[in-house]
């Protein structure tokens, strides 16, 4: 580990752009290793938790299948579903301990990305990527836990064709591939709003234009949920859209909390002229008085003649 007033130099050197490429690569290379390490740990403790992960992932189909009486519980506290190839539950607990393992060492990964790109942003930069990262992990982890729940009611639905006489036993690799994928994807939705934001933000797009857009907004939301969910049911299509659109009225409301406040400051400057309007003009001019000689000033000699044996050039 560096010191702290090397760490400190370093980060300037490459603020100022005075860092080589040899040194930012170099530098690259020791975050990735560090970032590698960390992931390497997460994935220690994601392998003692996989099992009950697995648990968890599976849970809401067990406890379905219990309601309606069918055999899905071979034994009593277990879920019975089937596995075609002989690794197929390994190498699953390895992708489960892999995701476990990235959420647990996000500090230290995101530390490392954060401190290779964060010298190429400016110091304003710098505190709306603060802001953004501490809004973007909620909001993600908000839209997989909606979409945990979600699962349940789309199973629900999906399984409600199945006859008496028919016995579901889904294959695990497929069904946890499913609900992480469902999962994944209302997380990465739920990061739209934070667009919205960026645009206003960037003065790209204002309160009034933004609200104009929402029914554009919500009938792409619908179209978008209708497309993008995996399950034909309208349960997920319907909350994904809804609460899309909750979040798209969200980003508008700081947009109008922005404008305002962009305006506060905008008459505080330069009073109440418009961004296109020219400034009133002053045009008393006071007089300009001859000010004292300069003494001690001795003229500059005449220039001589050029001698005519030589041209210019020699």
């Amino acid at each position: 580990m560096l010191p702290r007033r090397q760490r400190a130099s370093q980060f300037e050197r490459a603020a100022d752009g005075s860092m080589s490429l040899l040194e930012h690569l170099r530098e690259l290379r020791t975050r990735l290793f560090r970032a590698s390490l960390g992931v390497l740990g997460g994935m220690l403790i994601g392998w003692f938790l996989s099992g009950r992960v697995l648990n968890i992932i599976t849970d809401p189909y067990c406890q379905l299948m219990a309601a309606r009486g069918k055999p899905a519980l071979a034994v009593p506290g277990s879920c019975n579903l089937q596995q075609t190839g002989i690794t197929d539950v390994f190498t699953l607990r390895l992708q489960l301990a892999l995701w476990v393992g990235l959420i647990v060492a996000g500090p230290i990964w995101l530390y490392q990305l954060w401190a290779f790109i964060a010298p190429g942003l400016h110091r304003h930069e710098r505190r709306w990527a603060y802001t953004f990262a501490g809004i973007a992990a909620p909001l993600f982890a908000a839209g997989a836990v909606l979409a945990y729940f979600v699962v349940a009611k789309g199973l629900h639905f999906l399984l409600s064709f199945t006859p008496s006489n028919v016995t579901t036993i889904l294959e695990v690799t497929g069904y946890v591939k499913f609900i992480t994928n469902f999962m994944l994807l209302f997380g990465v939705a739920f990061e739209f709003p934070l667009v919205v934001v960026l645009f206003n933000v960037a003065g790209i797009a204002s309160y009034q234009r933004l609200l104009s857009w929402w029914r554009t907004a919500v009938f792409i939301f619908f179209a978008f949920s209708a497309i993008t969910v995996p399950t034909p049911d309208p349960f997920g299509m319907s909350a994904m859209a809804i609460c899309l659109t909750a979040l798209y009225f969200g980003a508008v409301l700081f947009a109008y909390i922005n404008d305002k406040r962009r305006a506060r400051r905008h008459r505080q400057e330069y009073g109440d002229l418009d961004d296109d309007e020219i400034s009133a003009l002053d045009f008393d001019v006071d007089p300009v008085e001859a000010g004292d000689p300069v003494d001690g000033i001795e003229p500059v000699p005449p220039a001589r003649s050029l001698e005519r044996r030589y041209d210019d050039m020699t």
